[in-house]
């Protein structure tokens, strides 16, 4: 079984420079091919273009994936493991505190995340009405001392 790994990331926060590796190809030989819009809106190539891409120099397509893999492997790989250790230990830790479905923890686990660090008073008064203000305090603190120093 293989191994999909999320370049998309790492070529996302380039596009401009992918954008641009692509075209320095690509943007040669557009005054050399003929084509026609389709009514689907597809292009149809009217001339033979095999021999422009067969053995092309791809030298600075295959640099600049390789940055993006390495990036990947090196930084982004890492980074989403430790914020998934992290997020299992805060949802282990908050469940052990106070008993409730795993949806809802890990519910509350963001919410208290994308908050800045506290339940909001909306979410406080309708998904965890239940929960007494110094368990929302308790949960508030294990989760983020969970976060602590995640970049």
């Amino acid at each position: 079984m293989g191994y999909v790994a999320p370049f998309s990331s790492a070529i996302l926060d380039e596009i401009d420079r992918y954008r641009t590796v692509l075209e320095s190809y690509s943007e040669r030989l557009l005054p050399l091919i003929r084509w026609q819009s389709t009514s689907s809106g597809n292009v149809e190539v009217l001339n033979d273009t095999a021999d422009f891409y067969r053995y092309f120099d791809a030298t600075p397509h295959a640099e600049f994936l390789y940055e993006c893999v390495k990036r990947t492997i090196e930084e982004d790989l890492p980074q989403e493991a430790d914020y998934l250790i992290r997020f299992d230990a805060a949802q282990a830790a908050v469940m052990n505190r106070v008993e409730m479905p795993d949806r809802l923890a890990q519910n509350l686990i963001l919410f208290v995340r994308q908050n800045g660090g506290t339940l909001a008073k909306k979410r406080r008064e309708k998904e965890f009405k239940a929960l007494t203000d110094d368990e929302v305090t308790e949960l508030e603190m294990i989760i983020n001392d969970a976060f602590d120093g995640l970049d």
